[in-house]
């Protein structure tokens, strides 16, 4: 069976959340026997050019067919796009006859423009999440997920995260083994769950000074030490007054902010890839006290250790 893929584009679209899902399928259909035929779709049809300036050649919606999959993608055109309403007819048409509606990065406002999100959790590029909330209040949106799945429809965050939400569809549709040798022949990891964070902390806080960034990566490695700023100064050659003052210049935060945000991403790695006790967890990670690790969680996540191990259960069930 070929399952027919629609790929909804629009003037200005992104190039690579078009071309990564589309990539993602057709290496699958090569594993899986033609398993997939991929059309891109626009309004009018014809050339649509993405915000890089490189075309696609797409098929008018007036001719287009039924699609098991509409997958729309995201763009620095997203929001004229958004407010087209034969785009928003034509969304809300294949939801009535395609089995999944799915979105990329921005693609996700079309999605709610349409109506399509409403009491649906959804994600999206974490820089447009908040922008997505306010517009749409009726929508969930979990801004720090890689992909979500929320009944027929499934949304993803920005650009490459596409590919992770590709992978997952693939291995609803095909098995767990040939999602795993597509994601091998892309050279990318076959599975990122969900929930994951979409950026790192050890990213964000990366300073341009070597010393610094050393630092931070001997923070990652030591986290069950006691990592008091005298440690923390004498490990960076420095006093421990000048180096709070230069760290928080060079990272953007106190060196207290930057080892808890260092320690939250490690424990909630921890919490949603392994079936270790949360009181074991709070010890690796150097939190300690699981209730010290817990107000932490709910501070920065709104959820506590035990909550997100739950909905990071149920996700990985959902996607085998």
């Amino acid at each position: 069976m070929t399952r027919q893929i629609g790929i909804l584009l629009y003037p200005d679209f992104q190039l690579l959340d078009a071309a990564g899902v589309t990539a993602a399928f057709e290496i699958a259909g090569g594993f899986g026997g033609a398993a997939y035929e991929m059309t891109p779709l626009s309004h009018h049809g014809g050339l649509v050019r993405s915000s890089s300036g490189m075309a696609v050649e797409t098929v008018p919606l007036a001719t287009a067919g039924s699609f098991d999959t509409l997958i729309v993608v995201g763009g620095e055109g997203h929001r004229p796009a958004m407010s087209c309403p034969e785009l928003q007819a034509f969304i809300r048409y294949q939801a009535t006859t395609a089995r999944r509606i799915c979105s990329v990065c921005t693609g996700a406002f079309l999605l709610a423009a349409a109506g399509m999100l409403d009491g649906r959790r959804v994600t999206t590029h974490w820089q447009q999440a908040a922008t997505l909330k306010a517009l749409f209040p009726e929508v969930m949106v979990s801004a720090d997920a890689i992909h979500v799945h929320d009944g027929p429809v499934w949304t993803s965050a920005g650009i490459s995260a596409g590919i992770d939400m590709a992978l997952a569809l693939i291995t609803e549709d095909l098995g767990a083994e040939i999602a795993r040798r597509t994601a091998q022949q892309m050279v990318v990891f076959y599975h990122r769950p969900g929930g994951q964070s979409q950026f790192s902390a050890l990213l964000e806080m990366t300073s341009p000074q070597e010393r610094f960034a050393e630092l931070l990566g001997w923070i990652r490695s030591n986290l069950e030490q006691r990592l008091t700023v005298d440690i923390l100064a004498s490990q960076a050659g420095m006093s421990p007054r000048n180096f709070s003052r230069s760290f928080r210049a060079a990272v953007g935060m106190s060196p207290a902010k930057a080892v808890e945000r260092l320690r939250l991403e490690a424990a909630r790695e921890q919490v949603e890839r392994s079936t270790i006790p949360i009181e074991v967890i709070a010890v690796m990670t150097g939190f300690h006290d699981p209730e010290r690790m817990r107000r932490a969680f709910l501070r920065e996540f709104h959820q506590p250790p035990q909550a997100i191990r739950r909905h990071a259960a149920a996700e990985a069930t959902l996607e085998c």
